[in-house]
């Protein structure tokens, strides 16, 4: 009798630790969700909306390259010095880090990149670009004004943080490799993780898209020229024609993908331009091509490079002439970028909760590259997209780097509390859990 009413007292024991551990695992889930839902309905408000249209409008009218974002850097200052948020400049040269939080860890990240392109924006606009021969064609100060909105959505609830919030405002992402300074210089050293976005035309405005594991390739670059012998184009024999050498060169280059490479595994191999002479009676002396190459692998990535050079030096030879091959590493080589499993299920399940479970998208791989893939190797990271396709905006859906690309500004409140879910819901890995049965 007296084993039986221990045994009674246990199993009530258990049943009532049982379900007050399911009420409070459903009441964190449940204010979780409304913290989330608060944030896009605070970001949303006409005030909060105009001021992140104000600051996306004010970068996109003064664009800046690589390494050159000075005054976007300072309007970054100024913004988060009006917050309250203390932050680091001068980081990679014109980037800053922000500080939200005790300083305690765990420590996240949140990045946003800055720079401009070299295109001549040519969409007719109340607010087109001020200066010739530059435009924010990728949406990068659409990012910057995103990721101010997250600071200010995370600013306002600092009670809330179990961790500390790095914003990450990065130079340099097309083409020089920004994020690799920055990591460089070990403002980042202590940080667990890091979440980014992307403006997708490609997806409806209102959906979110990414995949775990890999999702977008690994990129080089390559420049050659082939020295010949240049005279008069009635009289081929007595020169060593470098325009037939490049052509047949360029040719052979295909074959690395398609005689060379496993078909399952993606590879790109382009040549994008050609540079040699001005007459239309004269074999030039010398002749210059370059191009991109594209992997998923460090491996797929010796194995073209090496194979690249070979191939142009070996085709030089062939028709008398003699090359030189440049993998131009002072635009230092992108990596593939690796979403990690769990990140990236972490920030889908803050998405449905966000957006609804419809308007998170599950994408193929990419071929295109992107410098975050420099946080992938260092930390667990996860890079999504976020669409700004309108069907009534016709532009929306005219791809990145176009001189007509438009964005739809309704994804600026969606991006801010997207940015500041994943952010505050991740230092509680329980808050999003599925309640299991």
């Amino acid at each position: 009798m007296g084993s039986f009413c221990v045994n009674f007292i246990s199993a009530l024991l258990f049943s009532t630790f049982f379900r007050n551990s399911i009420a409070l695992h459903t009441n964190l889930v449940t204010e979780t969700e409304h913290v989330i839902h608060q944030m896009l309905e605070s970001a949303r408000q006409p005030e909060f909306f105009d001021w992140l249209k104000s600051i996306r409008r004010t970068i996109h009218e003064h664009p800046e390259l690589a390494f050159e974002e000075y005054e976007t850097s300072k309007l970054i200052s100024n913004e988060l010095e009006s917050l309250g948020i203390k932050y680091m400049c001068g980081v990679a040269k014109t980037g800053l880090v922000g500080t939200i939080g005790s300083g305690s860890q765990p420590w996240f990240g949140l990045r946003a990149d800055m720079d401009a392109l070299p295109i001549q924006e040519l969409v007719d606009w109340e607010h087109k670009s001020k200066i010739n021969g530059k435009m924010h064609a990728c949406g990068h100060d659409v990012h910057v004004a995103m990721l101010l909105g997250a600071a200010r959505l995370l600013q306002n609830r600092t009670d809330m943080l179990k961790g500390t919030v790095k914003l990450v405002f990065q130079p340099a992402e097309e083409g020089y490799g920004g994020a690799s300074y920055l990591l460089e210089e070990g403002v980042l050293d202590e940080c667990q993780a890091i979440f980014g976005l992307h403006v997708s035309p490609q997806l409806p405005i209102g959906t979110i898209g990414s995949r775990p594991g890999p999702i977008l390739a690994g990129s080089g670059r390559f420049k050659a020229t082939i020295q010949g012998k240049g005279g008069h184009g009635t009289a081929p024999h007595k020169t060593k024609d470098p325009i037939l050498a490049a052509s047949m060169t360029i040719l052979a280059l295909q074959q690395l993908v398609s005689r060379e490479t496993d078909p399952l595994e993606p590879r790109v191999v382009s040549v994008g331009f050609v540079n040699s002479g001005l007459a239309g009676n004269v074999i030039p002396t010398s002749i210059e091509f370059g191009g991109t190459f594209r992997f998923m692998t460090l491996e797929g990535y010796s194995y073209l490079q090496r194979r690249i050079k070979e191939v142009i030096e070996s085709q030089a030879t062939v028709y008398l002439c003699s090359a030189t091959v440049s993998f131009m590493e002072e635009m230092r080589p992108y990596p593939p970028t690796i979403n990690d499993p769990k990140l990236y299920e972490h920030a889908r399940k803050v998405g449905q909760v966000l957006l609804g479970e419809h308007n998170v998208v599950h994408v193929l791989i990419e071929m295109a590259a992107e410098d975050f893939s420099f946080y992938s190797q260092k930390m667990a990271a996860a890079f999504f997209s976020i669409g700004t396709q309108n069907e009534t905006i016709t532009s929306s859906s005219i791809d990145l780097h176009s001189p007509y690309f438009t964005v739809d500004e309704e994804v600026l409140p969606l991006g801010a509390a997207l940015h500041a879910a994943v952010a505050i819901s991740y230092f509680d890995p329980h808050a999003l859990m599925q309640q299991e049965a």
